[in-house]
């Protein structure tokens, strides 16, 4: 029952500010707003990853992002294609899929998904089969995405059911899926946290890929 608003505005005239200067995503920037409109001097700059900050064109951090998820991905493929496994890797990006999009195509990925496009399931479960000769298959996935079935659904009812199945993402559901109607082996890229059933892949250890893995969300499986 706080009023925050109230509260940043006595703590903005207690500091005697001149301007306040914002740096961050769309919680950030829809804070900023509400801030101006009450009459305070806000400067905001988008930073943020997932390149989402409307009237911006590229957002301060997406670059230094896209590489890292490109390195990511582009280190699985020795591991699939030794394995011939299909391996599905998740990145940040809730509700728009530019970091997903830009390090698919830049690492190599051969299905991306994305919050934009609601996936059929089915044609993923084919492509991967039509890859069969190449031995294996990289999914890029965006955090955000959902399947054709949830886009008919409202945000909070997609959120309810995730929750009844205990799931934070399609992720884990697109893995094992994907799995039982190719039935070929299916991993979902995590730093090495999970759970259950879904088993991480581990790509060639690197000194210098544990940064790389902050771009890849942690999951937890049933």
């Amino acid at each position: 029952n706080v009023d925050k608003v109230k509260a940043m505005k006595e703590t903005y005239k207690k500091q005697k500010l001149d301007c306040l200067l914002t740096l961050g995503g769309n919680g950030t920037h829809k804070t900023a707003n509400l801030l101006s409109t009450e009459g305070l001097n806000v400067i905001g700059l988008p930073k943020t990853i997932d390149n989402d900050i409307w009237g911006t064109s590229v957002t301060f951090g997406f670059h230094t992002a896209v590489d890292t998820a490109t390195d990511v991905i582009d280190r699985l493929h020795s591991t699939a294609n030794t394995h011939g496994r299909i391996l599905v890797a998740e990145i940040m990006g809730n509700k728009a899929g530019w970091l997903t999009l830009y390090s698919g195509i830049a690492g190599g990925a051969d299905m991306i998904v994305i919050p934009e496009i609601p996936y059929d399931i089915e044609k993923l479960a084919a492509a991967c089969e039509k890859r069969e000769s190449k031995g294996f298959s990289i999914l890029a996935v965006a955090e955000g995405a959902f399947d054709k079935e949830e886009a008919k659904l409202k945000k909070k009812e997609r959120a309810r059911l995730r929750a009844e199945q205990g799931l934070t993402t399609a992720t884990p559901r697109i893995a094992k899926q994907i799995e039982e109607l190719t039935g070929r082996e299916t991993r979902v890229c995590v730093p090495g946290h999970m759970q259950n059933k879904l088993r991480p892949c581990r790509p060639p250890a690197r000194q210098d890929l544990k940064g790389s893995w902050r771009c890849i969300r942690r999951l937890k499986y049933v």
